[in-house]
């Protein structure tokens, strides 16, 4: 990467500070493109989902894996129950989604709390030998009496597809039969999962991220406090396939101290650590024992940490620095924090970083971990929360004693709860990965880039005023503000 007119790094940039200048391409296809991450992580698109426990679970780990990412489940998560969530992560099907289940006898009061905890939007009613009898979306609750069982307003006797087509074959199918969606069936009649005519697109367009076994990837995070090392053996032991120790401020004693004990216990397992925002903080995480550095310190959505304290650094800055520190060292960075836009992304992995950590984002979906709710309005939302922010501290504590629990609440530095509201132009984490990933590869095609590694050797960037970032903002409404008619 370098600047167009030559400059050093200079002033502190954020991701709106600067752009991407086009260069001569000769990739003559977006599909041409290798969004692999170079990194020991195993993605095979650069992004990773944030360690956000209103954002990160079962739901979530599995989508992203099938279309290449990677999730890693919350600290605060008790040991078991990360096992629980990696377990169904690793029985998951790699093209086909997993299906929700209610018997004929259920409720649509019963569906409507589990109908939007997937993107696909359907329940599919099975009988007691789980074979698919029908199919129930929100449209059939519509006039009609919440505790009505299903048996009397699914579509019943649907069409099914067997689990051994191909996903072309699985979308002809369905478009041949002018449905959107089906139930998928094994060999002897049982329900295997759920496919649309998106997914089963996705699925020709994604490479999934998977383990040695061929089974969807997982991480799992480790906090200083107690016993770092023997809780990353605990989730080794789960099948967790990357850890990631994690902090606030990661360039600090105890910070170290854990990663050795994590690097010790989990032998030549990835493992991530952070946060830092210098190529000193970088230095000394990998000489504790870290592949990869997590950068960035107040740039999150959710955080407070840069109001409260005046403490961080203008993410664009930090991810160059750390991510050349990194590089000569022979390990990687991801850029946590500050992603708004598909450009940003770009630009962090422009600057030299191997994947996007995306948090606050992906919490208005379907997918997070979050429960969906409804406003007076009758709109869909989750509500988010600072991993750094009262709420998360208190949940982190709860086992201390409530002086202890007090103390530490004193400290938040995070907004402990915003309403993330669900798009329904892009309700799932699948359709804000399809944004994200056609921005990017776009990116590279401009550049002239076949791969992360190209991007960054390749990117020219410039910097810019407010008003050019402004000028290259899209008008909401199609007009000119000062053209109104009289």
């Amino acid at each position: 990467m370098r600047f167009i007119d030559d400059r050093a790094l200079g002033r502190e940039l954020t991701y709106s500070d600067v752009f991407l200048v086009p260069s001569f391409s000769d990739v003559g296809s977006r599909m041409e493109v290798d969004l692999a991450s170079p990194d020991r992580a195993g993605a095979k698109i650069p992004l990773v989902v944030s360690n956000m426990t209103a954002v990160a679970g079962r739901r979530m780990a599995e989508t992203a894996a099938r279309r290449g990412g990677l999730t890693v489940f919350p600290q605060d998560a008790p040991v078991e129950a990360v096992a629980e969530q990696v377990a169904a992560v690793k029985r998951a099907h790699l093209v086909v989604d997993t299906a929700i289940t209610l018997s004929p006898h259920d409720t649509i009061y019963a569906a409507m709390g589990l109908i939007h905890k997937r993107s696909h939007g359907a329940v599919i009613v099975v009988d007691a030998e789980d074979r698919p009898v029908g199919i129930f979306t929100e449209r059939d609750r519509e006039d009609t009496d919440p505790y009505t069982r299903l048996a009397e307003v699914m579509t019943p006797d649907p069409i099914v597809l067997p689990r051994t087509l191909g996903p072309e074959a699985m979308f002809n199918a369905l478009a041949e039969r002018r449905v959107h969606l089906a139930p998928v069936v094994d060999e002897t009649g049982r329900l295997a999962g759920v496919i649309t005519e998106q997914g089963a697109m996705r699925a020709t367009l994604y490479e999934p991220a998977v383990d040695g076994r061929g089974r969807l990837l997982a991480a799992a995070a480790v906090g200083i406090s107690g016993d770092a090392g023997a809780r990353a053996a605990d989730l080794v032991e789960a099948g967790v396939d990357v850890l990631v120790v994690d902090t606030a401020h990661g360039h600090q004693g105890r910070m170290i101290e854990a990663l050795k004990e994590v690097r010790s216990a989990v032998g030549d397992r990835p493992v991530a650590a952070g946060n830092v925002v210098t190529a000193r903080g970088v230095n000394d995480l990998v000489d504790a024992g870290a592949d990869i550095v997590k950068v960035g310190v107040g740039p999150g959505a959710m955080c407070t940490t840069r109001m409260m304290t005046g403490v961080g650094r203008p993410q664009f800055s930090a991810v160059v620095e750390c991510a050349a520190a990194a590089r000569a060292r022979g390990r990687h960075v991801w850029a946590d924090g500050g992603v708004r836009h598909p450009r940003d992304a770009a630009l962090a992995l422009a600057a030299g970083a191997s994947s996007v950590m995306i948090g606050s984002w992906f919490a208005g979906t379907y997918e997070s971990a979050a429960v969906a709710m409804r406003d007076a309005n009758g709109r869909i939302y989750k509500v988010n929360y600072g991993m750094a922010s009262w709420r998360a501290v208190s949940r982190r504590a709860r086992r201390d004693t409530p002086y202890d629990r007090a103390l530490k609440e004193q400290f938040e530095e995070g907004i402990s709860e915003s309403r993330m509201y669900v798009d329904l132009r892009m309700p799932g984490v699948e359709d804000v990965i399809d944004r994200i990933v056609a921005g990017v590869r776009s990116a590279c095609t401009y550049v002239g880039a076949r791969n992360i590694e190209e991007l960054h050797e390749r990117a020219s960037i410039g910097v810019q005023s407010s008003a050019g970032y402004a000028e290259g903002k899209p008008l909401r409404d199609g007009r000119q503000p000062f053209l109104r008619r009289e």
